[in-house]
């Protein structure tokens, strides 16, 4: 970066770093001057000294925090250190602790036009810096020094690690100081000087808001330093800001001595500044003149813009030609022998010739050029003449043929003198401009029925969005209320269970509360078809009883305290869970086995893609033949299995609480028994189990196809399941009782240790479970979810529903303290699990 005085002479600025080894540039403490605007501006530190001195990069900055808290504009000292190419600030000049530090080495510096005043910021690889100078001027100032401090560090670390200097360097360095982008801006002197320097710290950087809250270490250090008072300053000279003038003028002379003459790259870059000096010394001595007059202000302004960008254009000139210079220099003094040498002077001499001539030739070609030119240009003026007779031509025919026109409709006028021939055209006039009209009209108001319909879809658009937010909140007060009526019938069942022990007055109260309860109506009332609610009724989509028939009271509460959470979950995890769920599966295509189904499997799959996705599950594990189960039907009907009468005896006694099989005429119960029948042909060494009927009837209300359900329940016996699971021992069955003990030993040692000091034994509890996968034990929406997963990922989804069911209910359980307390609850227990997702 140069800097020009008041006498237009360019001077390159350099700076010594700080005599003490490895301690960091400080700002103005002890014998160093701070040098602020009045306002957080700012600002230079400019150390006196017998010869003019270059100006310390320090000054007061704002500083924007980064993170929410501390997102503000605060005043901050920053100061220049020349060894390891880092901006320090410090809240203070007087603080000898920096509160951080930029690195500038890797950094870019950017600012836009449309930000405010002042603003530009510094992006370093971690992180960025938003920085505000006092204006425009200020900030400029700041880029550029800080543009060449950042080249300065950069150039002078690559020379170490090469070791050498070569001629070309020298030119590389003065060119780059002296010939930036843009022209070189005067240091701020309404900001900068000894004035300043001796003024106190403006009052922001002292303010409570510019305290540090990342660094409150630092700001106590700094703070206790300042109390204690600085020492006293014993030379100006030994300042932390001490510089030693170099002359860049003899350091170009000396270079080009011993080049015997200046390069041409060297050459050009003066010839440049010398132009570019001759507007800006120009500028500052009708400065007066400038600021009296606007338009002379906006006029000057023009004219440096158009010389800096003719500068910059040569510049870039200059940089190819020092470039090249270099290269060849380069070629040069990396040759090996003198033969080397002079065969590379022979090539440029060659070089040289073959351009001269290049040259004449392009001349030559100019030439005729510029004659073809001459001609073109002759021809055009002669095609324009041409042109222009043309033209008046065309108008004397057009004046003739209006002429003629008029005569024609003259001689029109008098030959139709009758009265009838003017009527009717008169007529036909009227017809036309009616009809015209009629268009003018229709036009309009397609235009505003257009708008009408424009209109019209916006307010059902509003409206739609209105009832759906208004179905949410319904749907949210009433899964509330449902929270709460089931709150209030749990509070009931406590009261009921302590009724021997209040006064007959009070039990007669809370058994009538009791009857009130149980006798409401808890049927939901009708959602729009648009919703997919599904209500609390009698039964579900499989025809599952929600609100199971309990004789013992307390039951009765239970079952309705279950149903309440039922609708409850529904309703809140429709939009939650729900229908961001169907939505995934109805984007699903072929199915194929992957982590995102599995998943999506876990999670449960919705009604209309269950059956679906159970067929295919099946397919993938069994070989499905065409009439198979025809011949196996054919075959019952032909001979009566040994197996028939236990399957006559079980069938009436499948899924007593769904309504498809609750009635004997019912045609699931029809199904059942040719699906029963024919798996005991299919399979004649297990023939029919007690357990296979539930398979088979949950199979029979997911896929409704009777051939489907008898394939699935063939893969869960065969496929799914251990070997001798149904076998007329339950070998397989024993085996995994074991097994889950001791997971439930191993997963659960508090239920494990509470069940054998009461000698309760799990498998009373647990065969059932693992027999038929937890039909008749489990609420329906859980039930299928739990299946879901076990088609896709077998038994052990079992295990882990089990233990998951017995630490759902562990505290629970823990509190029971007697054998008979303990089977009774594990009996039901699992009923009042509602929620899936738990």
């Amino acid at each position: 970066m140069t800097e020009t005085d008041g006498n237009d002479k360019v001077a390159d600025v350099r700076e010594e770093p700080p005599k003490e080894a490895g301690a960091p540039a400080k700002p103005l403490y002890d014998a160093a001057v701070a040098e602020t605007s009045g306002h957080g501006t700012a600002a230079t530190a400019d150390v006196p000294s017998p010869a003019h001195k270059p100006t310390q990069l320090c000054g007061y900055l704002y500083k924007l925090g980064m993170k929410a808290p501390l997102r503000a504009w605060k005043c901050r000292f920053f100061s220049y250190d020349g060894k390891k190419c880092h901006l320090l600030y410090y809240r203070t000049a007087t603080d000898v602790c920096p509160l951080g530090s930029i690195d500038l080495h890797a950094a870019t510096f950017h600012f836009s036009m449309e930000a405010e005043e002042g603003i530009f910021e510094i992006k370093t690889p971690t992180k960025p810096y938003i920085l505000k100078a006092t204006n425009n001027h200020a900030k400029m100032y700041w880029l550029q020094q800080l543009q060449r401090k950042r080249w300065e560090y950069c150039n002078n670390a690559s020379k170490l690690q090469t070791g050498m200097i070569l001629p070309s360097d020298v030119t590389d360095n003065h060119h780059s100081t002296e010939g930036d982008f843009l022209s070189p801006v005067k240091t701020p002197t309404e900001v900068v000087g000894l004035n300043f320097a001796l003024m106190p710290a403006p009052q922001e950087s002292t303010a409570l808001q510019n305290i540090s809250l990342k660094h409150p270490w630092k700001e106590i250090q700094n703070t206790v330093r300042n109390i204690c008072g600085p020492k006293p300053p014993q030379t100006i000279s030994k300042s932390v800001f001490h510089f030693q003038e170099a002359e860049p003028t003899t350091e170009v002379e000396v270079s080009a001595k011993q080049s015997g003459k200046m390069s041409p790259s060297l050459n050009f870059a003066r010839k440049a500044r010398k132009r570019n000096e001759s507007p800006t010394s120009s500028q500052e001595k009708n400065s007066h003149e400038k600021n009296n007059s606007p338009q002379l202000q906006i006029q000057a302004i023009t004219e440096e813009l158009k010389s800096q960008k003719d500068l910059v254009k040569l510049l870039h000139r200059a940089l190819e030609s020092a470039q090249e210079e270099k290269r060849a220099c380069t070629e040069y003094l990396h040759a090996p022998e003198e033969e080397d040498r002079l065969e590379l002077i022979r090539h440029k001499v060659r070089q040289i010739v073959d351009l001269r001539q290049r040259g004449e030739v392009l001349e030559q070609e100019k030439l005729e050029l510029e004659q073809c030119i001459g001609l073109k240009e002759s021809h055009i003026g002669e095609l324009k003449e041409h042109v222009q007779l043309l033209m008046e031509k065309n108008s004397a025919k057009q004046q003739v043929i209006m002429k003629q026109n008029e005569q024609l409709l003259i001689q029109i006028d008098k030959e139709n003198t009758s009265s009838v021939g003017r009527e009717t055209l008169q007529r036909q006039y009227r017809k036309i401009d009616s009809l015209m009209d009629d268009i003018n009209a229709y036009k309009t108001q397609n235009q505003f029925l257009n708008s009408e319909i424009h209109q019209v879809t916006r307010l059902w658009r509003n409206t739609a969005e209105k009832e759906t937010a208004l179905l949410m909140k319904c749907s949210y007060l009433e899964a509330r209320n449902c929270q709460i009526e089931s709150k209030y019938l749990i509070a009931l069942r406590k009261l009921q269970e302590v009724l021997p022990y209040l006064d007959a007055e009070y039990s007669e109260v809370i058994k009538r509360l009791i009857e009130d309860a149980l006798q409401s109506d808890i049927k939901s009332p009708r959602q729009p078809s648009s919703m997919h609610y599904s209500p609390i009724s009698e039964y579900d989509d499989y025809g599952f009883m929600i609100i199971p028939e309990y004789e013992v009271e307390h039951l009765k509460l239970l079952a309705k305290i279950q149903a309440l959470e039922i609708r409850s979950n529904k309703l809140l995890t429709h939009d939650v869970v729900d229908k961001p769920l169907r939505i995934k599966w109805n984007n699903m295509g072929e199915l194929s086995h992957s982590v995102e189904l599995k998943t999506l499997v876990r999670c449960g799959i919705p009604t209309e893609h269950r059956k679906r996705v159970w067929k295919w599950l099946t397919s993938q594990r069994i070989r499905i033949c065409d009439n198979h189960y025809k011949d196996l039907l054919r075959k019952c009907e032909n001979a009566q299995h040994p197996a028939s009468q236990q399957i006559e005896l079980d069938i009436h006694r499948t899924l007593t609480n769904n309504k498809n099989f609750s009635n004997p005429t019912s045609e699931f119960i029809q199904k059942l028994r040719r699906v029963l029948l024919a798996f005991s042909w299919q399979n004649p060494t297990i023939g029919y189990c007690q357990g296979l009927n539930r398979l088979a009837a949950l199979a029979l209300l997911v896929l409704e196809d009777e051939e489907s359900a008898f394939y699935c329940l063939v893969d869960v016996v065969e496929n799914i399941m251990p070997a001798e699971y149904y076998s007329n021992n339950l070998a397989g069955s024993q085996v995994d009782q074991r097994v889950f003990k001791d997971f439930f030993s191993e997963k659960l040692p508090r239920l494990s240790t509470h069940f054998e000091q009461y000698k309760i034994d799990l498998s009373l509890i647990t065969f059932n479970w693992l027999l038929v996968v937890f039909i008749d034990s489990l609420v329906s929406d859980i039930l299928l979810r739990l299946w879901d997963a076990f088609l896709y990922e077998g038994t052990k989804v079992i295990f882990r529903y089990a233990l998951a069911i017995f630490k759902y209910n562990e505290e629970e359980i823990l509190k029971l303290t007697e054998e008979t307390e303990i089977y009774q609850y594990l009996s039901f227990f699992t009923k009042t699990i509602c929620d899936g997702s738990l």
